[in-house]
């Protein structure tokens, strides 16, 4: 039998900062010896804060610490006519800032110098940080550190919404890895480079993304500087113009021209595609099971399915019905903003389901393309004034099916659909690649830092 006797370990008294072994152990255990471990007393001193008096005509910025090392930000900007508490703390460039009854998950963060001219109030705390002896940089970048922050965590106490880390305890009882002021700057150096690629990748993405609604309008012959223009004072409507009894709506436009060609014939997008077809569900039984698609499960940023959930036990006959090949577009705010829309494939089954929420738009002939209409309907300009068109109350409303059957589209030859898919389809996947390239840097920044201090487990 494998002996797992506990062996002794001697600790010198003159190591033992807090009568606490738990602690010591919790430290010792952490951190690798590439580094100093030093008490955060050994870098952060207490400040000399001086306290304004709030007058009644006077503008403050309130300050506030974002969790998980994003730092120092303004939380409002206020008149002091507005504030209760009369008496507040003033920032001070390069001091660590903190909420001293929530300091869970990495709530630190730095006051920068455009963040100098903040205040704070008596529920926060300020330490002074030696910059002979800590880059501010790199006490900002611990706390970005998931595994920083766990260990953080193990020394906070209190209850629920009140856990905190009293500014004593973290100058003298709890350390950090800490190098010597030059290795500092070499590991920022190190993390910001990778940082700095994952901006550039994000950036070529972002202008892609911003090329595909000019790509495909200058394509389409959509004038897309085209605005509506309002008409000042009295306006008279015939009263067989009305189709909607409703002057706020009425007053809105004739918004669904938003996608008018004038290269290409336009139609009504529910005289070339079904919208939510007509479907049976009376066949289910609850005992059945289906591959499902939870809203959660549609990508917002790339407008695809990140996976199904398969072997879902019906509850009820509420869900909607789609099957390969069609587009389910969310109806319901925000996800309808956020542009929740993808090309449903690879159902194992004939058929899936999902919310009801979800507007399907199927193949009626061959002349028009769900993939070509799919990106028409992921546009900026259908989603933005998709929402002059909702019905509802407010926090529950929703696109209407007559939104999608009387919107006005394009219809080029299906070749030239096909093309225009194709090459946006390609433009979408390397668009996402240089996100996920984007993200790989970003986490692989933050590893490289971890190797840094941390032991290997």
């Amino acid at each position: 039998m494998e002996n797992s006797m506990i062996m002794i370990h001697k600790i010198p008294f003159s190591e033992l900062n807090i009568w606490d072994v738990k602690s010591f152990f919790h430290q010792a255990d952490v951190f690798n010896d590439k580094h100093p471990i030093v008490l955060f007393g050994e870098f952060l001193t207490k400040p000399q804060i001086e306290k304004i008096k709030i007058e009644d005509s006077g503008e403050y910025k309130i300050l506030g610490a974002r969790s998980y090392g994003k730092g120092v930000f303004v939380n409002r900007i206020v008149k002091g006519s507005t504030l209760k508490m009369r008496t507040y703390q003033q920032a001070k460039e390069n001091h660590l800032f903190w909420c001293k009854v929530d300091t869970k998950n990495g709530a630190f963060g730095i006051i920068t110098e455009d963040l100098a001219d903040g205040v704070g109030s008596s529920n926060m705390t300020f330490a002074k940080i030696e910059t002979d002896k800590a880059n501010p940089e790199y006490i900002q970048l611990l706390f970005k550190s998931k595994k920083v922050n766990e260990y953080m965590d193990g020394y906070v106490s209190g209850t629920t919404n009140r856990k905190y880390i009293k500014p004593d305890q973290l100058r003298d009882e709890i350390k950090i890895s800490l190098p010597f002021l030059k290795e500092q700057n070499r590991i920022l150096a190190n993390y910001k480079k990778q940082i700095n690629l994952a901006k550039e990748l994000d950036s070529k993405a972002n202008k892609l993304e911003k090329s595909i609604e000019e790509y495909l309008f200058t394509k389409l012959g959509i004038d897309i500087f085209t605005k509506q223009i309002k008409v000042q004072g009295i306006k008279l409507i015939n009263f067989q113009e009305l189709d909607i009894w409703g002057a706020d709506k009425l007053l809105r436009g004739n918004f669904n021209q938003i996608l008018e060609s004038k290269k290409y014939p336009n139609k009504k997008l529910g005289t070339l595609l079904f919208i939510n077809p007509r479907t049976d569900l009376s066949s289910l039984r609850n005992e059945d099971k289906m591959s499902f698609i939870p809203m959660k499960n549609v990508s917002d940023t790339y407008g695809i399915i990140k996976s199904k959930d398969e072997g879902i036990k019906l509850k009820s006959k509420g869900y909607t019905k789609f099957q390969n090949g069609d587009l389910i577009w969310a109806r319901i705010t925000p996800c309808m903003q956020n542009g929740k829309s993808a090309i449903v494939n690879g159902l194992d089954n004939t058929f899936g389901y999902g919310s009801t929420e979800y507007h399907v738009v199927r193949n009626k002939n061959e002349n028009y393309s769900v993939d070509f209409a799919y990106h028409l309907l992921r546009t900026k300009a259908v989603l933005n004034d998709a929402v002059n068109h909702f019905t509802g109350s407010a926090g529950q409303q929703r696109v209407p099916k007559t939104y999608l059957e009387n919107l006005i589209v394009p219809v080029p030859p299906l070749l030239v659909q096909k093309e225009i898919s194709e090459y946006l389809n390609n433009l979408k996947s390397e668009i996402k690649d240089l996100k996920i390239s984007a993200k790989n840097k970003r986490s692989t920044a933050i590893l490289d830092f971890e190797q840094e201090i941390f032991k290997d487990k």
